[in-house]
């Protein structure tokens, strides 16, 4: 059996302290829905040419580079990074743009201008000049989402404004984000959404849910997952082991041990026939053939022949790929434009990308090159 790990929720960054179990909530709910593993098959079989991505040679430069023991993807202008024992916020030329108080044990990306911030177990949220604006007083924090942030302060979730104050009571096993306006609650063993407001819209009838994206939720209903409309009606009937959120029109889902998409209207857009499947990204989505990975299109065309270890989204045009041990990128044509060299890397954001080199971590350029101090 081979563990896939889906990155997109890299908001808990271990690396400096902080882990937040309502942030990790849509991560949870994906492994609650294939016990956190699958079992690899060899059922796909598909006539590829026999050809591979070129992989020019790009020697790491010489020159000075910036260098850190940690480093997170870029968003809203800034990225976290640490070095030794002190932690702050870097623009993308690499300048020093926010500072840490030494008592912060760790924080997370920004969101809506707010950053999660951890001090003795508890989670608050610091501002852009780095200040502490929401006390730490919570078990458990999410990022910021349509101006509302889910939180835990005992054993039940509430949601908080960007000021701090109690905007929908706590009162919730569990509470997801909010999207599209509404968000996924639980409460007792039902899940159902609520609006702004903290009131009911959507019955909380469902044996689980997910947030709305392109105007779709998934939903299961005993054993099955379907979909439904912000209005509550099923518009995909409930016939899937499992079921993911809509992107770029098309909506993952699993038969058995089998991934495929479906499309808004419920029709299948793709048959269920990869051993694992990521979302669609800029109109491509990595599928799993046999132990390989490569790319189909929106069609099921398999565009990019399966030949990668590893292979993430595409993001600003590029995508991650690991080839032997090595990860590099690639354009949505498949070519190699930045050869494999690293031993892991981040999604392209904000026209960078975090790479690691040994126990360092470095940002670079969609043309491979390194951000220089």
């Amino acid at each position: 059996m081979t563990r896939v790990t889906n990155f997109r929720w890299a908001i808990a960054w271990v690396g400096c302290g902080l882990l937040t179990g309502a942030a990790l909530t849509y991560e949870m709910n994906v492994w609650r829905q294939f016990s956190g593993s699958f079992v690899q098959t060899d059922a796909v079989s598909a006539k590829l040419p026999l050809t591979t991505v070129k992989t020019p040679n790009h020697p790491l430069p010489s020159d000075p580079v910036l260098t850190f023991d940690y480093a997170s993807d870029f968003a809203e202008g800034v990225a976290l990074v640490r070095s030794g024992d002190r932690a702050y916020y870097i623009d993308s030329t690499g300048k020093p743009v926010i500072k840490l108080d030494e008592s912060l044990d760790g924080t997370s990306p920004f969101s809506e201008d707010r950053a999660l911030a951890k001090v003795n177990d508890y989670y608050g949220y610091i501002d852009r000049s780095g200040a502490l604006v929401i006390p730490p007083q919570f078990m458990s924090a999410a990022p910021f989402s349509e101006g509302l942030a889910a939180v835990r302060p005992g054993n039940r979730y509430g949601y908080i404004t960007k000021d701090g104050a109690i905007a929908i009571e706590v009162q919730f096993v569990a509470a997801g984000s909010f999207s599209q306006g509404l968000a996924a609650v639980k409460l007792g063993d039902r899940h159902g959404f609520i609006d702004r407001t903290g009131k009911p819209v959507i019955p909380l009838e469902f044996a689980d849910a997910w947030s709305f994206s392109e105007e779709r939720a998934a939903v299961r209903v005993e054993r099955q997952w379907g979909y439904i409309d912000p209005t509550g009606r099923v518009v995909i009937a409930p016939q899937f082991d499992g079921a993911f959120t809509f992107s770029d029109q098309r909506g993952r889902v699993r038969k058995g041990s089998e991934w495929g998409f479906v499309a808004p209207d419920g029709q299948m857009a793709i048959a269920p026939q990869f051993a694992f499947a990521s979302d669609f990204s800029e109109g491509l989505a990595a599928v799993m053939v046999g132990a390989q990975w490569g790319y189909v299109d929106l069609n099921g065309t398999l565009v990019i022949p399966p030949q990668f270890s590893f292979a993430s989204e595409f993001s600003e045009g590029l995508a991650g790929v690991k080839l032997g041990d090595r990860y590099g990128f690639i354009n949505p044509a498949g070519e190699m434009v930045i050869a494999p060299q690293f031993d892991n890397v981040g999604q392209f954001s904000e026209g960078l990308a975090r790479v690691q080199v040994g126990s360092e971590w470095r940002y670079i350029k969609p043309n491979g090159e390194y951000l220089a101090p």
